[in-house]
């Protein structure tokens, strides 16, 4: 009997209730992060590649052609399903149709899509604009019409919470489930209260997505998962802590023109080089090396 390719392993286990964790990467290092802490799954986060790679807000900068080389350099680095964050699918149903295409051919093994206008903003931003749900029925026809293997997720996500209601996103994503959308995300409900009326009002795996100092309510995954949540993303909490690491170790060696007293702070040299693999490499050095050509 055939293994399970990837995509439909993930697929068997993103399922109601189930409630795994998809922590944030903007990059394949922190990829490697994810993977050696032992997580099932990578989120490929569009606003940590705003941040690390651009240098700005997420606001809608990154072009598709960007993304998709950051998400083929991850899928080059580890084995775990890949959830890219695809934002609006850069333009309308046809720009999707590509976005799509691009985005499984480097790798991906679901990608999310957003209702929001474009360019768009980070979903706990205030100012969103979304376009109408017939659109974005169309799109997700679209993004499912484009796709070559039948197991990548295509994730609808609705920023209309904050735009026109919690009720009326609660029908967007009920339409958007129609159009043929596998998983739903609800962005941005604030209260817990929400939270809980997502899974039990809409059909099909949901998605939360809890931002550190966000709108939505930071529950513990145990709460998120009894209240049926398939997967709940943590898109930026690495970039977070590595933002503060970065800030106070070299806050200090400004102040004091050393490390000392902040080595805690520090991944030793080795733990770094395990985790880039270098033994690897320098197997590799040696095997395709001149002296081992037989060359005279």
């Amino acid at each position: 009997m055939t293994e399970p390719s990837l995509n439909r392993r993930f697929r068997q286990r993103l399922v109601a209730g189930a409630g795994l964790l998809l922590p944030g990467t903007a990059n394949a290092l922190g990829a490697k992060v994810i993977a050696a802490s032992g997580f099932e799954a990578v989120y490929v986060t569009g606003a940590g590649i705003a941040n690390t790679y651009l240098g700005v807000p997420d606001i809608g900068l990154v072009s598709v052609s960007e993304l998709a080389d950051h998400v083929a350099a991850i899928r080059e680095t580890v084995e775990l399903p890949l959830v890219v964050d695809g934002d609006t699918g850069f333009g309308n149903a046809i720009n999707m149709r590509r976005t799509i295409r691009l985005l499984e051919r480097a790798g991906a093994s679901a990608v999310q899509i957003e209702d929001q206008v474009f360019p768009k903003r980070c979903g706990h931003f205030s100012g969103k604009e979304v376009i109408p749900a017939a659109e974005m029925v169309q799109k997700i026809k679209a993004a499912v019409d484009a796709r070559h293997d039948p197991d990548l997720l295509i994730i609808a996500r609705t920023d209309s919470r904050a735009v026109e209601g919690f009720d009326a996103a609660i029908d967007r994503a009920a339409s958007y489930r129609e159009a043929g959308a596998d998983v739903l995300f609800l962005e941005a409900p604030t209260s817990e209260a929400e939270l809980a009326a997502i899974p039990k009002r809409l059909a099909g795996p949901q998605i939360a997505n809890i931002v550190f100092g966000g709108k939505t309510p930071e529950l513990p995954r145990e709460r998120l998962a009894e209240m049926g949540f398939a997967g709940i993303i943590y898109a930026n909490a690495a970039l977070q802590a590595a933002v503060a690491g970065m800030t106070r170790i070299l806050g200090h060696l400004a102040r004091t023109g050393s490390l000392a007293g902040v080595e805690d702070g520090l991944a030793s040299f080795a733990t770094r080089q395990a985790l880039v693999d270098y033994d690897t490499f320098q197997v590799l050095e040696k095997r395709y090396s001149a002296h081992n050509s037989g060359e005279k």
